[in-house]
């Protein structure tokens, strides 16, 4: 326990610093994520004040009183049912307290306002919480590959068991892959799970409905685990009894941007750069039309967080970021191909965490 306070009072000084430049006396932080990210809490209701001092003050419900006591035991905790209007009512002016400009309603907003003195301010911050995300330390990132894992070898369990098959439908076959996870330490899956099959494969978001599969289905499964706050995500497409022609040709095609878009993924690389390589490879082969999302995002507390690879991405990746890489192609009517890995960016080639399904198209 002592490694993982030292773990959050390192964030919490490393906030504090960016506060007393930008002129901002305290942060009230009030996204859950964020509260665990600070303290190590993990319950669904609480708010955290962070000072530039380096004081820390942290407040949730009755229903957590046992639980925060264990999980942050160097803080002590407010019992409250409003935790946010309670530990502002404990401040006293005159003081700029920035707030979660993105994740803080309008009637929130009033809510907290009225908790206020005369003399304390409410400031508007945004992105600094996440910028200070982006790269990871030792222990998100070994969470992450045990997370990783999980998914990896669920999906290799619903493979050897022979459940996506013809007659079966997707939510049977989505079902199946969240019990293999589930069973192996996953305490839930990350988002809803994705089995588009046959024509629903060109519908990157598809869902896992009822439609039964069929021999020459194209199926695409996006799926991951959620194990100790961390997530994971990956997809893989596969082709029930035989592939034709098309689908060997878009499968080439998205296997070959994917492969590229690994090797770029390296410390110093602009992210719109990821992205180019693997859009270039998919319009040169003539289907630019059909890769219609961005190649990558970040992953970690949440399943979708910075750093993002698009057309307009910004930045470039560090050591210890993570990113996915998902280029695809979406053909209307007639089917589509998506390939996931989730890496870590090191200072030479990435480490793909979830390369333990083999990339080739798989005839199942």
């Amino acid at each position: 326990m002592a490694y993982a306070d030292t773990r959050f009072a390192t964030r919490r000084r490393a906030l504090a610093a960016t506060l007393a430049g930008q002129r901002i006396d305290a942060m009230l932080v009030t996204r859950m994520i964020h509260v665990r990210y600070y303290s190590g809490f993990s319950g669904s209701n609480g708010a955290m004040v962070i000072s530039k001092d380096l004081s820390v003050s942290i407040a949730t419900d009755g229903r957590y009183t046992t639980q925060i006591a264990e999980e942050v035991p160097d803080i002590e905790a407010d019992i409250a049912r409003n935790s946010a209007v309670s530990l502002l009512r404990e401040i006293e002016g005159p003081r700029r307290i920035g707030f979660e400009a993105d994740a803080v309603t309008v009637s929130q907003l009033e809510k907290l306002q009225e908790a206020c003195g005369d003399d304390v301010t409410l400031v508007p911050v945004s992105g600094v919480i996440e910028d200070q995300r982006l790269v990871k330390d030792n222990v998100e990132l070994e969470r992450l590959t045990a997370v990783a894992g999980i998914a990896v070898d669920a999906f290799n369990e619903l493979l050897a068991a022979d459940q996506i098959a013809p007659g079966r439908r997707e939510r049977d076959v989505a079902a199946d892959l969240e019990y293999h996870m589930r069973t192996l330490g996953s305490e839930r899956p990350s988002f809803d799970t994705i089995v588009a099959s046959g024509p629903n494969s060109s519908r990157p978001h598809h869902g896992a409905g009822d439609r039964v599969l069929e021999r020459g289905d194209l199926v695409t499964v996006d799926f991951g685990a959620h194990r100790a706050g961390f997530n994971s995500d990956m997809t893989r497409t596969v082709v029930v009894g035989e592939a034709d022609d098309f689908s060997r040709e878009i499968y080439e095609v998205v296997a070959r941007a994917q492969r590229a878009g690994v090797d770029a993924a390296r410390a110093g690389t602009a992210l719109v750069d990821v992205d180019s390589v693997c859009r270039d490879i998919i319009t040169e082969a003539g289907y630019g039309e059909y890769f219609v999302h961005s190649t990558g995002h970040g992953i970690g507390l949440e399943v979708h967080e910075a750093p993002s690879a698009s057309t307009v991405g910004k930045g470039r990746l560090a050591e210890n970021m993570t990113l996915t890489i998902e280029p695809g192609i979406y053909v209307p009517g007639r089917g589509g191909v998506r390939i996931e890995d989730t890496v870590i960016i090191t200072q030479g080639s990435p480490r793909v965490i979830t390369a333990g399904v083999s990339k080739e198209l798989l005839v199942v």
